[in-house]
C-alpha cells in the first residue's frame, strides 16, 4: 500500500476500530492465561462524553491494552448506570414539555416513558467511547437495571434484611424538595453562603422580659417546641425552669438545659425545632419533645405550620422578617457566613426532615472494609486517599437506601393488610411469606401492597464487580472465579465514599475478598487557569470536537501529558496539538525509512554498527523504566519516557546516524534492524496511541487478516550496556557543541571541520559517529589547540575546532568586542552592588553568593573573550 504523504486520523481511526471489532479482538473468555480485569465506572444513561470521562477511559484503555500485550487475558467490561434521580428528572422535564405531569400518570405508565428515554439515550456515551479507541468487550455491556443486575440487587436486599442489617424507621434525613426524595449524607454538597443571623425575641411567660434567640432560619419558628440553654451559662441563669412564647406563633414552650448549647454563639439561647434540624432532633429524642413538621415535601409550608401555609420556605423567610419587625419581636439582624447543604443532583437547598425510610447498618460493613485498605491489600494510587477513606469509615453513619422515586429498583417489601410487612425477591415468595406470617392461607397478592420507594442508585453499583460476572445469582460460577477480584479500578476521588468504599464492603460481604487490587484516582480536569471544567462556565471543549480536530491519538496524548495520578489536570488544547504533531513525527519517520533504497550486498558502516548497539541498549533501558512507571501507575511519566525515546533518541539521533548519504542505498541488515526498532517503538506506544500504531504496524510488512498489534506479545530484552550508553551521551554533547560553533560562526554544514582533543580522547569509541554527525575530516589528540580555535569543555576534557579560513576575522572580532562590552557593563553593575556596604551587610548570604558567582562568571568570560580577540588579531 502506498503511504499517504500526511497522516489523516479520520481515515485511519474508523477503519481500525471496525477491524478490531469485526475480529472480536476486545472479546475475553476464561482460559489458561492470567486474567486482567477492569470494570468501567458506569456512566449515567443521561450522560454524554465529557472531559472527565475522556481522561478516565483513556487511562483504563492504556492499562487494558498494555495488559493484552503482556500476554494477559484482558477483559474490560462496559456498562451504564440507571441514575435514579438524574434520569427521573430528565423524564419528568420531557413529560412537562408535552404538558404531562408525573402525578397524572400511574407508576407503570411513567416507567414506560422512562424506559423509552433510556433506550433512546442510554447507549450514546458508549458509542462515543468507541471514538476514543476504548477496547471494551462490548458483548458484555451491562446496565444496572437489566435483568441480571436487578435480580442481584433484590437478592442482596433480602439477604441483608434477613441478616438484620437493613431496617425501616422514622429518622432525620436530607430531603431534596425538588426531586422529592431522601438523599444520603454523601449526596449533600456544603457551600459557603453570605446570609443573615436574625435575633428574635421570645417573651418570658408571666414576666415583662424577653429571651433573645439567634437563628439563620426564622421561617422554622412555627416548628419550635422548646428553647435550650447551657446550664453553665451565667448570662442565662434567670431562664432556668421558665417558659417562653414563640414569636408570632404564641405557642408556650419550655426552657430546657443541655451542655450541647454553645455559650458563645449568639445569645446562648437555642430554639429547638426537632422536625427540621439534625441536632434539634437529637435534643427532642433526649427530652421527649413533640415534633411538628411544618414543611410539605416540596419545601412549602404545611397546614401544621399554621402560618404562611402553601408559601415557599424562602419567600416565608423574607416575609417573616418584616412581620417580626412590625410586631417588635426582631431585636436585630447581622450579616453571617455559614455553610448550607445543597442536593448534589438538583442543586437546591436540602431540608432536614423526619421521614420513614429504609436504612442499612454500616458499622459491620465499615469494619470489614477498613483494614484491607489500611494494610495495603487494596492499594490506593496516590496513597494520600487512604486518610480520606479511613476518616469516613471511622465516622460512618447508617446509609439511607430508600428513595421516593419510581425509576430504580423497587424495594422488595410487601405490606400486610393488618400491618407489618414481609421482604422477598419475588411476588410469589412474598405471598408465601405473608400467608405464613399471618396464618391466613387465603391471602392473595391483591391483599399485599408493595413499598412505593425504590433503592438508592449506589445500592446497585456497589455490586458492580460481582454482578457483572453474575456472582450473586450464581455464586462460584466459572467467570466470577476467573475474573474476580478485578485488577485495577480507575475512578475519581469524589466517589470514594459513594462507590469505592461500598464496593469494598460488598466484595468482602459476598465474595469474602477484595473487589479489585488497585485503585487509581484521577484528578479533576480543569482549564489552564485552574477552573473546573463545566458546561455552565463554558470552558469545557466537546471531546468529540477535539477528536475531529486532532485525532483520537492526539487527544489521548494531550490528556495524558497533563495527567499526573491523583493531581488535578490543567488541560490546555495546545497539548492536543502537541499530540497531533507527535503523530506526524511518527508518520514521517516511517515514510523516511520506507523511502530508502536497499542494497542486499552492502556492508554495515561503522557509524551504523555503533548506532545499532547504542539504540538497542537505550530502548531496553527505557522499556524497563516504562515498566517500572506502569507498576507505580505513573502513566504520564511513562508516556513522556516513550515520547522522548522516539522523538529525541530515535528520530534525532539514531536515524541521523544510520541515514545513507543522499541518493545512496542502505544496507539490508541496517534497514531490517531499523524496522525492528520501529516495531518495538510502535508496541511501546500502542497503549497510548492505538490507531496510528496499528496503521503503521500493518504497513510495515504483509499481515494476515485478523492480525493486530494490539494482541502482539511484547517484552524487550533486559540487557543494557550501561557504560556504552553513558559514553554515547558524552559523544552527543561533543556533536551538539560542534553544531553550536557552526551556528555561532555561520559555518555551513557541508564545510568539513577538524576536531582537536586536548589530552586523552573520551569518545574514541564513537569517532565514526562524531565524524558523520558533525561532518568532520578528522579527530586528533593534541597538546596545544590551534591559534584562534573555538573551544568547549565536555566534562573535564577540552575540545577545539580550528577555524582558520573558516570565518570572517573582522566580523568575528567585531562580534566578540560587542559581547565584551556588554559583559564589562554587566560586571560593572555587579561590582557596584558588591562595593555597596549597606547591600553587603544586609543582603542574605544566598544573595551575596549569587552576586559573587555572577562576578566570577563574568570575569572568566571577559578573560576568555580578550584571549580569543588577541588570537584572532594575530592571524
Amino acid at each position: 500500500m502506498e503511504l499517504a504523504s500526511k497522516y489523516n486520523p479520520a481515515e485511519v481511526e474508523e477503519k481500525w476500530y471496525e477491524y478490531w471489532n469485526r475480529h472480536r479482538l476486545f472479546s475475553s473468555k476464561p482460559d489458561s492465561r492470567e486474567p486482567y480485569t477492569v470494570v468501567i465506572p458506569p456512566p449515567n444513561v443521561t450522560g454524554v462524553l465529557h472531559m472527565g470521562h475522556m481522561l478516565n477511559n483513556t487511562i483504563q484503555d492504556i492499562l487494558v491494552r498494555r495488559a493484552r500485550m503482556e500476554g494477559k487475558n484482558a477483559c474490560w467490561v462496559p456498562g451504564t448506570d440507571h441514575a435514579s434521580i438524574a434520569t427521573e428528572a430528565k423524564v419528568v422535564n420531557r413529560l412537562a414539555s408535552q404538558g404531562i405531569k408525573k402525578t397524572d400518570l400511574s407508576r407503570e405508565d411513567f416507567l414506560k416513558h422512562a424506559w423509552e428515554w433510556t433506550d433512546e439515550h442510554g447507549g450514546i456515551i458508549l458509542q462515543q467511547l468507541r471514538k476514543l479507541g476504548a477496547s471494551c468487550d462490548w458483548e458484555r455491556t451491562a446496565f444496572t437495571m437489566d435483568e441480571k443486575r436487578s435480580e442481584s440487587v433484590l437478592k442482596v436486599f433480602v439477604d441483608l434484611y434477613n441478616k438484620g442489617l437493613i431496617y425501616r424507621g422514622v429518622r432525620m434525613v436530607n430531603w431534596d424538595p425538588k426531586a422529592l426524595t431522601a438523599l444520603s449524607d454523601e449526596e449533600v454538597i456544603f457551600k459557603e453562603e453570605h446570609s443573615k443571623l436574625f435575633y428574635l425575641r421570645y417573651k418570658i411567660e408571666g414576666e415583662d422580659g424577653y429571651a433573645v434567640v439567634a437563628t439563620t432560619r426564622p421561617e422554622t419558628i412555627m416548628g419550635d417546641t422548646a428553647m435550650c440553654i447551657n446550664p453553665n451559662d451565667p448570662k442565662n441563669q434567670h431562664l432556668k425552669g421558665k417558659k417562653v412564647i414563640v414569636p408570632l406563633v404564641n405557642r408556650v414552650i419550655p426552657v430546657i438545659e443541655d451542655d450541647y448549647v454553645d455559650i458563645e454563639f449568639g445569645t446562648g439561647c437555642l430554639k429547638v425545632t426537632p422536625a427540621h434540624d439534625v441536632n434539634d432532633y437529637m435534643l427532642g429524642e433526649k427530652y421527649n419533645l413533640p415534633s411538628i413538621d411544618i414543611f410539605n415535601d416540596n419545601g412549602t409550608l404545611s397546614e401544621a405550620a399554621g402560618l404562611y401555609v402553601g408559601q415557599d420556605r424562602f419567600d416565608v423567610r423574607k416575609q417573616i422578617e418584616k412581620d417580626l419587625e412590625a410586631a417588635g419581636l426582631l431585636e436585630k439582624v447581622e450579616a453571617y457566613t455559614n455553610k448550607v447543604g445543597y442536593s448534589e443532583r438538583t442543586n437546591v437547598v436540602i431540608e432536614p426532615k423526619l421521614s420513614m425510610q429504609w436504612f442499612l447498618k454500616m458499622e459491620h460493613m465499615a469494619q470489614i472494609a477498613l483494614e484491607p485498605v489500611m494494610n495495603d491489600d487494596i492499594k490506593f494510587y496516590p496513597p494520600k486517599y487512604k486518610n480520606t477513606y479511613r476518616h469516613w469509615m471511622e465516622n460512618i453513619k447508617d446509609w439511607c437506601i430508600s428513595r421516593q422515586l419510581w425509576w430504580g429498583h423497587r424495594i422488595p417489601a410487601y405490606f400486610l393488610p393488618e400491618g407489618g410487612y414481609v421482604v422477598a425477591v419475588t411476588e410469589e415468595e412474598a405471598l408465601k411469606k405473608a400467608q405464613e406470617k399471618t396464618g391466613n392461607p387465603a391471602l392473595t397478592m391483591a391483599d399485599l401492597r408493595q413499598d412505593e420507594d425504590c433503592l438508592d442508585t449506589w445500592f446497585s453499583s456497589w455490586l458492580w464487580p460481582i454482578s457483572l460476572f453474575d456472582g450473586i445469582n450464581n455464586p462460584g460460577n466459572e467467570e466470577i472465579k476467573y475474573y474476580y477480584p478485578t485488577s485495577d479500578l480507575v475512578t475519581g476521588p469524589d466517589i470514594i465514599f459513594f462507590w469505592v468504599a461500598r464496593m469494598i464492603m460488598a466484595g468482602y460481604e459476598y465474595e469474602g475478598k477484595m473487589p479489585f487490587k488497585n485503585v487509581y484516582f484521577t484528578g479533576i480536569v480543569r482549564d489552564k487557569i485552574g477552573r473546573k471544567m463545566s458546561k455552565s462556565l463554558g470552558n469545557s471543549p466537546d471531546p468529540l470536537d477535539l477528536i475531529a480536530q486532532y485525532g483520537a491519538d492526539g487527544v489521548r496524548m494531550g490528556m495524558m501529558l497533563a495527567a499526573p495520578a491523583g493531581n488535578d489536570i490543567l488541560f490546555d488544547e495546545s497539548l492536543c496539538e502537541q499530540g497531533r504533531n507527535f503523530n506526524n513525527k511518527i508518520w514521517n519517520a516511517f515514510r523516511l525509512i520506507k523511502g530508502w533504497e536497499i542494497d542486499e550486498t552492502a556492508s554495515v558502516p561503522e557509524a551504523s554498527q555503533k548506532a545499532i548497539h547504542w539504540f538497542e541498549s537505550k530502548q531496553n533501558e527505557v522499556a524497563a523504566e516504562v515498566a517500572d512507571l506502569f507498576g507505580k501507575y505513573r502513566l504520564s511519566e511513562a508516556l513522556m519516557a516513550v515520547y522522548k525515546l522516539f522523538w529525541d533518541e530515535f528520530s534525532s539521533w539514531y536515524l541521523e546516524m544510520i541515514k545513507p548519504a543522499y541518493g545512496q542505498p542502505i544496507s539490508r541488515s541496517v534497514y531490517s534492524t531499523t524496522l525492528c526498532f520501529f516495531d518495538n517503538l510502535l508496541k511501546l506506544l500502542h497503549p497510548f496511541m492505538p490507531f496510528i500504531t496499528e496503521e503503521l504496524w500493518q504497513q510495515m510488512y504483509e499481515r494476515e487478516e485478523g492480525e493486530s498489534i494490539m494482541v502482539q506479545y511484547f517484552k524487550l530484552d533486559t540487557y543494557v550496556d550501561v557504560p556504552y550508553v553513558r559514553q554515547f551521551e558524552v559523544a552527543k554533547e561533543v556533536i551538539a557543541n560542534i553544531r553550536s560553533i557552526r551556528l555561532q560562526k555561520n559555518i555551513a554544514q557541508k564545510e568539513e571541520l577538524e576536531l582537536q582533543i586536548l589530552g586523552a580522547n573520551p569518545v574514541a569509541e564513537f569517532t565514526a559517529v562524531i565524524k558523520k554527525m558533525a561532518n568532520l575530516s578528522e579527530l586528533t589528540s593534541v597538546e596545544t589547540k590551534a591559534e584562534g580555535a573555538a573551544s568547549f569543555m565536555v566534562g573535564t576534557t577540552e575540545f577545539a575546532v580550528p577555524l582558520e579560513n573558516m570565518i570572517d576575522v573582522e566580523a568575528e572580532i567585531a562580534r566578540m568586542e560587542a559581547e565584551l562590552k556588554h559583559k564589562e557593563g554587566f560586571l560593572l553593575g555587579v561590582m557596584k552592588k558588591l562595593s555597596n556596604e549597606k547591600f553587603v551587610n544586609n543582603a542574605p548570604a544566598a544573595v551575596l553568593d549569587l552576586e559573587r558567582k555572577k562576578q566570577a562568571d563574568a570575569e572568566s568570560i571577559i578573560a576568555s573573550l580578550k584571549e580569543s580577540i588577541a588570537a584572532l588579531r594575530k592571524q
